[in-house]
């Protein structure tokens, strides 16, 4: 299946299949009670989700949104159960594939201890362009989300972004 940016793969709250995201890259927004929005997580190529029904099934946590357009699988959630049941070699590969995703987020935790703003910003923009090619991080996220992810104000994004394309023109 393809999905095109800003389409929605799943959304919160309900239940369904499990997904292998092939190509590009997906956003997980967690809409809460008071009606406001934040981004939990970034999904890249490779990984199956949603991450918390691997082994046992449960009803989506957020909303799933194409950053990019994406290539994605679709993996029948009943079948998927009934195959752990058996093999051991499936069970070591999501063991593998959630210890991959645990490293990505201490990559994440690494850039939001970072002491220099610019620093947090600069850190997220290369692990970014690890997986997919953006002129910009504003052309896949905007800039509360990038805020969100690295624990900064959307004000403070702005003016990091504006210094960065000033010091690009120099």
């Amino acid at each position: 299946m393809i999905l095109h940016k800003g389409e929605t793969l799943f959304r919160q709250g309900e239940s369904g299949p499990l997904y292998h995201l092939k190509s590009g890259m997906l956003k997980i927004n967690r809409l809460h009670a008071d009606g406001s929005i934040t981004l939990v997580n970034i999904i890249v190529p490779g990984e199956i989700i949603p991450h918390h029904s691997l082994i046992s099934p449960n009803p989506y946590y957020g909303t799933a949104v194409a950053l990019v357009s994406c290539e994605i699988e679709v993996l029948d959630a009943p079948s998927w159960y009934r195959e752990l049941e058996g093999d051991h070699v499936k069970c070591r590969d999501i063991a593998l594939l959630l210890q991959s995703k645990l490293r990505m987020m201490q990559q994440r935790i690494d850039q939001l201890s970072e002491v220099s703003p610019a620093e947090r910003l600069r850190k997220l923009q290369q692990w970014f362009q690890t997986f997919v090619s953006v002129s910009s991080l504003t052309d896949v996220l905007t800039q509360d989300e990038i805020g969100q992810l690295i624990g900064l104000r959307r004000e403070t994004v702005n003016r990091l972004l504006r210094a960065q394309t000033n010091r690009a023109r120099e």
